[in-house]
């Protein structure tokens, strides 16, 4: 099994995990009920997908 001859420095860590930062969430709104909603994702506020009505909440009484 191989073994490294060396240490790695600080820098060539870093510069390797300098790709593994994580993007922000992009978070949109719902074009029909305004509420946040994730992009590609069904809005949890009014069950539309691309102006689609995908599920159906029951009201409460």
């Amino acid at each position: 099994m191989a073994l490294p001859k060396r240490r790695h420095s600080h820098s060539r860590t870093r510069l390797r995990r300098s790709h593994d930062a994580l993007d922000k969430l992009q978070i949109g709104k719902c074009p029909e009920c305004g509420e946040p909603r994730m992009p590609h994702q069904l809005c949890s506020g009014c069950g539309k997908y691309k102006g689609k009505q995908i599920v159906y909440f029951q009201e409460e009484q």
